[in-house]
């Protein structure tokens, strides 16, 4: 396979009347296309696209929540020969504004449906536009009877044709564009085969299909295997618990607040029951025997989550080790992964060899090194093509030898797996000159507890914490966290909490690495990029002005 069109069309060839993908519609019906409906789909959407007066080249933007109509959009973009924007729901009016401009992009292709995005909103509502669904739907009068013929006639993309830009966070209000080809996102797809052995995926997708994480692995990944994909645009948890089951569900591709989300979903229902104690002391058992073993004892939990769950795929936040331990102990496979939109998968653990607390190893053809200064850079046929129209930071990248610049420290251990220590522009240099690496002292404050939580320098040498208050997942749209400390129902007993974490993952640092004092957000989450990054920036910002607490003596 050359293309990702090549791809779309064997699988449609040895797949064809199976299941790929589908749509939990709000009213609990299900939309389903075929592998060969699929493929028929993403035909249509290309004749229209050209008869929109698109030609090769041109950059559409796509903005849509998750639906069976939004990748046969972007196979129809491919065989058309343009080059799709992603957008997110999540982006900020002013970084889609940018987007349009900077990607020069000629045309619209907008969602449907209550959680669809408002182009007025964001001052689009003049730009061309068509209805995703629209696009997909069946040929009408305007279709010539022989169209078919004359789109097999069009010329074919080549591995070096770039498909797709997607649009970083924006942190830094500078957005940049990744190109990203045939050639490099199917040298990914075949990294994957890697890391997840041969079975039979059914799959619910829950990140939204603007994010390449999801594109790769649960879009192309799983068309080239053959996985039935079911699309749940809902955030109930109810919901999304009957769609698993509906699905019986084996994989799910998911962030690691979600992932901790569920478990404490499992925790609350075993509460309800009055089995904690039972449960916890099964959990110690299943931990001796094999993954099917512990999926049997555990079969009650397993069925309300449809009964044939085995894989959970993360990546994108710190994985607790307790809480890859606490899913693993019920039968559960979890894999840690590590990458950027540049990269692909840059690192992962695999269904082989899934050990706690690292991101695991490059699987072939990807290569890794650490540079002197701690930096992790790769190079191989998964990186991208460069920056959209930008050579300077194009060239910025990348190092004299051909590395890519991950901008991420991370060290390996005595097995040369990856363990990440977060952003060289996030380190805080003590006046002592010691290098303290702030998702260090996080990722210890979310073992003893504080799932969400951002390291700043507030004075020299002085570190404290800003952190969410217990019970929050950091998760958009879970607004169960407390507005600030003297709203909660009990503030002593909240500091207290918080004390004693704040102590936990001290008595775990260095002398140079202790937290000296916090801060509770005062918002349900942190302000967040579309990937779900926290803007650490602005988290600085409010530190710089507001006053912490100690970190009292008691407990």
């Amino acid at each position: 396979m050359e293309t990702l069109l090549d791809l779309l069309e064997n699988s449609a060839t040895r797949f064809a009347s199976r299941n790929a993908l589908g749509l939990r519609r709000d009213d609990g019906t299900l939309l389903r296309w075929t592998y060969a409906e699929l493929l028929h789909r993403s035909r249509i959407a290309a004749w229209r696209l050209r008869a929109l007066g698109l030609n090769t080249g041109d950059r559409v933007l796509t903005w849509s929540p998750s639906t069976p109509a939004l990748p046969a959009a972007y196979f129809g973009a491919m065989r058309a020969g343009l080059i799709y924007v992603p957008l997110d729901a999540r982006m900020a009016p002013d970084t889609i504004t940018r987007i349009a401009a900077k990607s020069g992009a000629r045309h619209l292709i907008l969602g449907s449906g209550r959680d669809a995005a408002d182009p007025r909103e964001v001052g689009l509502e003049a730009f061309p536009t068509t209805i995703v669904e629209d696009l997909c739907a069946n040929p009408d009068t305007s279709f010539p009877a022989d169209w078919e013929a004359k789109l097999d006639a069009w010329p074919r993309p080549t591995a070096d044709d770039t498909f797709e830009l997607v649009f970083t966070s924006g942190t830094t209000g500078n957005p940049k564009g990744v190109m990203l080809s045939h050639g490099n996102v199917l040298a990914g797809v075949g990294s994957f085969h890697k890391i997840i052995a041969p079975m039979e995926h059914r799959m619910v997708s829950l990140l939204p299909l603007s994010h390449l994480l999801e594109q790769a692995v649960s879009l192309f990944y799983a068309l080239d295997i053959g996985a039935d994909v079911l699309y749940v645009r809902s955030r109930n948890p109810r919901v999304i618990f009957e769609a698993m089951r509906e699905q019986r569900v084996t994989t799910m591709l998911l962030v690691p607040q979600v992932v901790d989300l569920f478990w404490s979903g499992v925790e609350r229902e075993v509460e309800k029951q009055g089995q904690t104690a039972n449960f916890n002391r099964l959990r110690l058992v299943a931990r001796k025997l094999p993954m099917w073993a512990r999926r049997l004892l555990f079969r009650s939990v397993h069925k309300q989550l449809g009964g044939g769950l085995r894989l959970f795929a993360t990546a994108g936040a710190f994985l607790p080790p307790a809480l890859q331990q606490a899913w693993e102990d019920l039968g559960v496979i979890v894999l840690q992964g590590y990458g950027a939109t540049e990269t692909a998968a840059g690192s992962c653990t695999t269904m082989a060899d899934h050990p706690l607390g690292c991101v695991g190893w490059p699987p072939p053809p990807v290569q890794m090194r650490i540079a002197d200064d701690g930096e992790i850079q790769f190079r191989g046929a998964t990186l991208f093509r460069g920056y959209w129209e930008d050579r300077a930071a194009t060239a910025d990248a990348f190092t004299p030898d051909g590395w890519y610049r991950s901008g991420d420290l991370g060290a390996l251990d005595a097995r040369g797996r990856l363990h990440l220590h977060g952003r060289k522009k996030d380190i805080i240099v003590l006046p002592n000159g010691f290098n303290v690496f702030p998702e260090d002292l996080e990722n210890a404050l979310r073992v003893a507890g504080i799932r969400d939580s951002v390291a700043v320098e507030t004075a020299p040498g002085r570190i404290e914490v800003v952190v969410l208050a217990p019970g929050t997942h950091g998760v958009p749209g879970d607004a169960r966290a407390a507005s600030g400390l003297e709203g909660t129902a009990d503030p002593a007993a909240l500091r207290r909490e918080i004390d004693a974490a704040v102590k936990t993952a001290n008595a775990t640092l260095g002398p140079s690495q202790r937290i000296a004092g916090w801060r509770l957000w005062p918002e349900a989450d942190f302000p967040r990029t579309h990937t779900f990054k926290v803007k650490r920036d602005r988290v600085r910002a409010w530190a710089a002005v507001d006053q912490a607490l100690p970190v009292t003596q008691g407990a």
